[in-house]
C-alpha cells in the first residue's frame, strides 16, 4: 500500500500540469480510495487472484483495457505481471516506460561490506522519471497536498469532535525490523494521554493488531482504537483531519503525508536514504536508530533482513525523544 500511496503526489502534479490528460490507475480494488478526489484520475481494479490470474488472466485484463484506448503506459511497479502486460501493449505499438528501481544503488546502500551510505533518488522522483520518459516532465516541488475530507457521521460518531488536537499513531509494520517496541509506544501514549490535551487515534489492521490496540485504548481515556472499525475510505477521512501522525516506515506515513499532515516516522533497520521517505516531510521528523551502535543500518530496503544482534535497534530511539518531537509539532 505504501508504494501505491507514493504515486499520489506524482499523479496530482501530473494532472495539475497536464489538465487535458486522463489517467487510468490499474491497481487492487482495495486501494481505490487512495485516489478519491483526484481530478482526471479513475481506477480500474486488477483482480490478480481471480479472473486476472496468470498469463491467460493478464491477457484477459489487457483485452478489458483495450477499449480505454490507452495512448501510453507508465509502469510504476515493474514486476512480473506488469512486464507481461508491457509485452501485450507493445504488440499494439503502445509506448511503455517502466520504473527504474535503482536496484544496484540500493544493494550498495544495504550491503554489510563496502556500504555506500548516501541519499538515493526518492521513489517519488523515480515515478516522475517514468512520466518524463513518456514525454511528460513534471516538477515535484510544485506538488500540492490533497484536500482535507469532510468527516462522515459514522467517523464523527466514533471520534467525537472536541477541542483536543488529534494524533494518529500507527505502531505496526510489515516486518519486525521496522517496528518500535510496543512497550515504548505505550509509554508515548501514556505521556500524551496524561496531558489531557490530545486525542490519540490508533491505526492498524488484522485481528491481532486490533486486539492489541483495543487493550491499549482501554487503559487510556484519551486513546481510541480505530482499527477494525473503519474501511480505507473512512480511515482516509480521519487521517486527512489529523494534527499529526506517528508512524513506522509504513503505508500510514505516506497516506498522511499525501494530505500534508505532519508525520513523525521511526526508522529501525531501514533508512530514509533508500528513497521511501514520506513526501514533503521535514527530515527533522525522522527519528533514526543509532548507526554508531548499529553501523550496518540500513540492512535492507524493506526491513525484512535483520542481522544477528540487530533485533533491538529501535530501542535506541527513546520514548521521550518521540514525545518531544510530537509535542514540538503539535504546539508549534
Amino acid at each position: 500500500m505504501g508504494d501505491v500511496a507514493m504515486t499520489v503526489p506524482v499523479l496530482r502534479t501530473f494532472t495539475e500540469k497536464y489538465p487535458q490528460m486522463r489517467i487510468t490507475v490499474l491497481t487492487k480494488k482495495s486501494f481505490a480510495p487512495i485516489f478519491n478526489g483526484m481530478g482526471n484520475v479513475e481506477v480500474v481494479a486488477a483482480e490478480v487472484k481471480k479472473q486476472h490470474k496468470g498469463l491467460i488472466g493478464l491477457w484477459r485484463l489487457f483485452k478489458e483495457l483495450k477499449p480505454l484506448k490507452v495512448d501510453a503506459v507508465a509502469d510504476l511497479h515493474n514486476v512480473l505481471r506488469s512486464r507481461v502486460l508491457k509485452k501485450y501493449f507493445t504488440l499494439e505499438r503502445v509506448p511503455v516506460v517502466q520504473l527504474d528501481k535503482g536496484r544496484r544503488d540500493k544493494k550498495a546502500l544495504t550491503r554489510p561490506k563496502n556500504k555506500v551510505f548516501e541519499q538515493l533518488k526518492t521513489t517519488h522522483q523515480r515515478y516522475a522519471d517514468v512520466f518524463a520518459g513518456l514525454g511528460f516532465p513534471i516538477d515535484l516541488t510544485k506538488a500540492k497536498p490533497l484536500e482535507r475530507i469532510q468527516l462522515s457521521e459514522k467517523v464523527l460518531g466514533l471520534v467525537q469532535q472536541d477541542t483536543k488536537k488529534w494524533i494518529g499513531i500507527a505502531p505496526f509494520a510489515a516486518h519486525d525490523g521496522k517496528m518500535y517496541p510496543l512497550d515504548s509506544t505505550e509509554e508515548v501514549i501514556k505521556q500524551l494521554n496524561n496531558t489531557n490535551k490530545y486525542k490519540i487515534l490508533l491505526f492498524g489492521g488484522g485481528a491481532k493488531e486490533v486486539d492489541v490496540l483495543e487493550k491499549v485504548a482501554g487503559t487510556h481515556e484519551n486513546a481510541l482504537c480505530m482499527a477494525g472499525k473503519l474501511d480505507l475510505s473512512e480511515e482516509l477521512q480521519l487521517i486527512s483531519n489529523l494534527d499529526a501522525m506517528l508512524s513506522m516506515d509504513s503505508g500510514n506515513a505516506h497516506l498522511a503525508a499525501n494530505y500534508g499532515i505532519p508525520v513523525v516516522t521511526l526508522w529501525g533497520v531501514t533508512h530514509p536514504y533508500a528513497g521511501f521517505y514520506p513526501f514533503g516531510q521535514s527530515m527533522d521528523n525522522a527519528l533514526l536508530a543509532d548507526r554508531k551502535k548499529y553501523p550496518l543500518i540500513p540492512t535492507s530496503v524493506y526491513g525484512n533482513k535483520v542481522p544477528e544482534g540487530y533485533e533491538n535497534v529501535m530501542s535506541t530511539i527513546k520514548p521521550q525523544e518521540v514525545l518531544d518531537k510530537l509535542v514540538e509539532i503539535l504546539d508549534h
